[in-house]
């Protein structure tokens, strides 16, 4: 593990401007910086960097944080790899944290064979640049496949000699260990012999989200009829087939930024796709599709467009995908080519205009797919359609979205021309009976829909004002919470002639011990849950620590936490029209004082918690004759007294509805 020396170095040193320099253009913006979003496309500049406060935030997708949050976010690097690449860049030394044992030797496993898949990268992509054969052989077959040489550096694609044992004599030669060229796959051993498992292939590298190397497929370019056509690495410590997407590094961007993803079959596929310019493309490497799959797809956005040639064993395949992705709660179109064609070869002969408009045209949503694809097969055969319309809604019934669910039904019927409400009891039989866990998920889903329905009402009518105050007592504490102001105490104290009356006394606080205290004192918790979780967090790091700095504070915060916070820092920089003195939600001036603007809003919220007292005293009290009131109204009438305080201490009239 990194040690807590070395992230606070990164975090020290890094600069959120350098940092996202490299990825978006910035141009200065008073003491900011602003670009465009490179998570959106856009015309306008949403994309604002504070290096004052050491982050950043996207406007367009509401996405914020620091640099290792951009990092993750952007380049959809784990919070380690993101750690690790701002040492690189600043060149700071990384000090690992001591391990056990047996932590030590996983890790240095798994290292030695990244190390080893790395290197072999490297051999086989300058065999195919820089030696005879591999000119010969493999760069010959990538140009005739129409690759150019940017495309081939892009992908890192290179070339095995036919000799028997040359990579593995050369691995050997460097230093690598013959355990980890076997538990890697690269080397076979045979009876103290040497052979190289993709010897006479050329080489496609498979990459990590990150950019790793996993593993590598490998194609034939003999005659040989016993060998098989395509290799892959075999399953390893590092490499799972079922749980990786070639070319998900090259496309990762382009995903995130396109917000969909095609996704087609081999490598060919998705190499000739981004050389024509539609860069977010990965392949399943032709096995079928898996759920790990779906969800590496999932990280970056909703949207698969399924890209298939127009032979049976693949319209089949896309049949058998599109459950898996529909239980992943995404939305999934097809696109075929014409027969004979497929995506790579198609993308070969076809401009990018072209090619971007036939794929608009040809991708048609699941159901219609679907449809189309098994009435050729049911013909007039009423047994068939029958089947078929069964097959379908099974399908719908694996969609975790309720709405989504209905308007597919919607869309089945009108397909089909069947009645919506067949369709839906067919929904009912299939969740009744069990047929599959999508059927039981369907029902609890049903249920919780109308509940989680419900409580938006009451969320929306009761707490919206609640929530804003909230929200403004984080954003003080994090702009001036260290800060120490004078405050007003009233205090009742006796006069000479032995009269209790109010006395006001000046005191000064540091700005979170004045909000903390007055919480307190009114026995007040925040409601919504994520501000009281950061509330709880930022009064802890007040109290163990003598100074606050925004960057050292976003070291600390949990992910949860940090897109709000990131939001609320940077609401400055973003220009909002809200009725908030409509509201009674305060908003500092800049002729007001911090301490002035402190005491406002908290003066506020406990006005509108007693407010909402007072409704429940009015509620509670019942309209018979002979009911016994007092109670009920006189507290009422203590409270009214308590609001026309605040009124009076806030300069305006306090009343629920303006």
């Amino acid at each position: 593990m990194i040690s807590k020396a070395t992230i606070d170095t990164v975090f020290e040193t890094a600069r959120v401007e350098e940092v996202i320099g490299d990825f978006v253009q910035l141009k200065r913006a008073g003491s900011n910086f602003k670009g465009l979003s490179p998570f959106s496309d856009e015309r306008s500049p949403s994309f604002m960097v504070s290096p004052a406060k050491g982050i950043w935030k996207d406007f367009s997708s509401g996405k914020g944080g620091n640099a290792v949050a951009f990092l993750m976010e952007h380049s959809h690097f784990t919070y380690p790899e993101a750690i690790r690449y701002l040492a690189k860049k600043y060149n700071i030394e990384i000090e690992e944290t001591e391990q056990t044992d047996e932590e030590k030797a996983i890790t240095d496993v798994r290292e030695s064979m990244y190390l080893v898949t790395e290197f072999a990268k490297n051999y086989f992509h300058d065999t195919l640049l820089n030696v005879e054969e591999g000119k010969a052989i493999g760069y010959t077959y990538f140009r005739e496949r129409g690759f150019t040489n940017e495309t081939i550096k892009k992908f890192v694609l290179g070339y095995s000699p036919e000799v028997w044992d040359s990579f593995s004599k050369e691995a050997l030669g460097k230093g690598y260990k013959i355990e980890f060229l076997e538990s890697t796959g690269l080397t076979i051993v045979k009876e103290d012999k040497l052979i190289d498992r993709f010897r006479g292939r050329v080489m496609f590298p498979i990459q990590s989200m990150s950019g790793r190397i996993l593993g590598f497929g490998a194609r034939i370019l003999g005659n040989d009829k016993k060998a098989a056509k395509y290799l892959n690495s075999p399953e390893s410590d590092i490499y799972h087939k079922s749980k990786v997407l070639y070319g998900i590094f090259q496309a990762k961007q382009a995903i995130a930024k396109q917000d969909n993803c095609y996704l087609v079959e081999g490598y060919t596929d998705v190499i000739q796709f981004n050389q024509s310019g539609i860069e977010n493309v990965v392949a399943s490497s032709g096995t079928a599709l898996t759920p790990d799959q779906i969800r590496l797809i999932n990280r970056l956005t909703k949207n698969i467009t399924v890209l298939y040639d127009g032979d049976a064993a693949g319209l089949r395949a896309s049949i058998r995908g599109i459950d898996l992705i529909l239980e992943e709660g995404m939305n999934v179109k097809v696109c075929t080519f014409p027969e004979g064609e497929d995506p790579d070869s198609f993308a070969k002969k076809t401009t990018y205009e072209d090619l971007v408009l036939y794929l608009e045209n040809n991708a048609k949503d699941f159901i219609q797919f679907k449809a189309s694809l098994l009435m050729n097969e049911a013909k007039n055969d009423p047994i068939k359609k029958a089947d078929l319309i069964r097959d379908m809604v099974l399908s719908i019934s694996k969609i975790p979205d309720r709405i989504k669910r209905e308007i597919y039904i919607q869309e089945c019927s009108r397909i089909m021309d069947i009645s919506e409400q067949v369709l839906l009891n067919t929904l009912a039989q299939l969740v009744q009976k069990d047929i599959s866990e999508a059927g039981k998920k369907l029902k609890q889903d049903q249920k919780a829909f109308e509940v989680v329905k419900n409580d938006e009402k009451i969320a929306v009518e009761k707490i919206d004002v609640l929530y804003e105050l909230e929200r403004k007592i984080i954003e003080i504490l994090l702009l001036y919470g260290d800060k120490v102001e004078e405050f007003e105490d009233v205090l009742l104290k006796a006069n000479e002639e032995g009269e209790i009356e109010n006395t006001i006394e000046r005191k000064e606080y540091k700005v979170y011990q004045r909000i903390y205290l007055s919480l307190q004192e009114d026995e007040v918790e925040l409601a919504n849950p994520l501000f009281r979780g950061i509330y709880n967090h930022l009064i802890n790091y007040y109290h163990q620590n003598e100074t606050f700095q925004i960057e050292q504070y976003l070291m600390h915060l949990e992910s949860d936490f940090s897109k709000e916070v990131t939001d609320i820092l940077m609401i400055d920089e973003q220009q909002t029209l809200h009725n908030w003195e409509g509201q009674h939600i305060i908003v500092k001036l800049k002729d007001q004082t911090i301490s002035q603007y402190v005491s406002e809003t908290i003066l506020t919220m406990r006005w509108f918690l007693v407010d909402g007292i007072i409704e429940e005293l009015k509620a509670s009290i019942s309209s018979e004759v002979d009911a016994d009131n007092s109670e009920s109204m006189a507290m009422a009438v203590d409270y009214s007294k308590l609001i026309n305080s605040f009124s009076k201490k806030l300069g305006r009239v306090m009343s629920r509805y303006n």
